[in-house]
């Protein structure tokens, strides 16, 4: 078969927004997803789940999001909303579809999904910032019957076992974990570094709408502010100061572990009887063979997406152009400069 124009690897919204975008432009292309449903990665993440985002600033192009103005959207809403994105704009996703390698021959990239190699003159890695879920190194030290899961297993307070549970990690997951686990358990939060924290609303209005009026939303990577907030999670709503007035007890970083204890780094130890490590995840690139699209360690090199490879390109990643970049209702931007960034480049060929 002819090569495809374009494969775009990930189904969520990024590559959905870029399929949009390319669609539009009579391109050749193929969505390839690693999950067995559209919106799963949605479907999968904890029961009461909400965006923090409001659902006027939630919409991928061409579709307004469904739900009401100024209300925020569910977990299960974010997944219907990607199906019906799909069907709407007849998008050629291939589900269950794992790319397991991808590397570049005489000027044209293979990527191997189980027995089958799809061909293309572009490729846009559209895998989403959420890769290889972190834990610390002394997690190995707690004992067997000390539950360990990781946030993106996490369901519900139900679904833990009796007893205390320590939250590591300190940003927007591990706070909201926190918050809806002490509910029902004794609940303990690690936090290593604490980070600016904003109520969601302010005189009345969001916390985004003002974050777009004064131009926060296109603060760029590479500028001043943009490398300082780069380096900083700005956590939204409940932080840990308003989580210690609803008794959850805040612990400094996780250091170590022996049996059921925990040890922190001001000397404290509590006994846990569960972990839920909210600790951010790595980003996998491994599987990407392309030398000159990477850095010494092994990770891809972009600036808006764009990377040294020719034809060859990432969206939906934190931080890859502005803090939105990984947002639902901010990807379409990104998409929409590399789709009109591809045009030109099967223009001069």
């Amino acid at each position: 078969m002819n090569p495809l124009d374009v494969l775009v690897i990930g189904g969520g919204q990024a590559g959905l927004s870029m399929g949009y975008h390319l669609s539009r432009r009579g391109s050749r292309l193929l969505i390839g997803d690693a999950n067995p449903e559209i919106g799963h990665a949605w479907h999968s993440r904890w029961d009461s789940l909400r965006l923090f985002t409001p659902s006027q600033y939630d919409s991928l192009p061409g579709m307004r999001f469904p739900t009401p103005h100024d209300t925020y959207p569910s977990k299960d809403d974010v997944a219907n909303y990607l199906q019906a994105y799909a069907t709407m704009f007849r998008l050629p996703v291939r589900l269950d579809t794992v790319v397991s390698s991808l590397t570049r021959t005489n000027g044209r990239y293979v990527a191997k999904a189980g027995g089958d190699l799809l061909e293309a003159k572009s490729v846009i890695v559209a895998t989403g910032p959420f890769h290889i879920p972190f834990v610390p190194p002394f997690g190995e030290q707690l004992a067997e019957d000390v539950v360990q899961i990781q946030s993106v297993d996490y369901r519900n307070p139900d679904g833990l076992p009796p007893g205390t549970v320590l939250v590591v990690g300190a940003a927007n997951s591990g706070c909201q974990i926190a918050l809806e686990v002490s509910v029902k358990r004794s609940v303990e939060l690690s936090v290593g570094k604490l980070n600016p924290t904003f109520p969601q609303r302010i005189l009345g209005r969001d916390l985004w709408w003002w974050g777009t009026r004064i131009g926060l939303t296109r603060v760029t990577a590479d500028s001043r502010l943009g490398k300082r907030l780069a380096g900083r999670d700005q956590v939204i709503g409940w932080g840990p100061k308003e989580l210690a007035r609803q008794g959850v007890a805040i612990r400094t970083r996780a250091i170590s572990a022996s049996g059921k204890s925990v040890i922190f780094d001001d000397g404290v130890v509590s006994a846990v009887d569960t972990v839920i490590w909210a600790t951010g995840f790595k980003q996998d690139d491994a599987w990407i063979d392309i030398p000159e699209a990477k850095d010494e360690q092994g990770r891809i090199v972009q600036k808006r997406g764009v990377t040294p490879s020719a034809g060859l390109y990432t969206l939906g990643r934190t931080w890859q152009h502005t803090r939105t970049s990984a947002l639902l209702g901010w990807v379409g931007r990104d998409a929409g400069f590399l789709a009109e960034r591809i045009a030109a480049k099967a223009g001069d060929a």
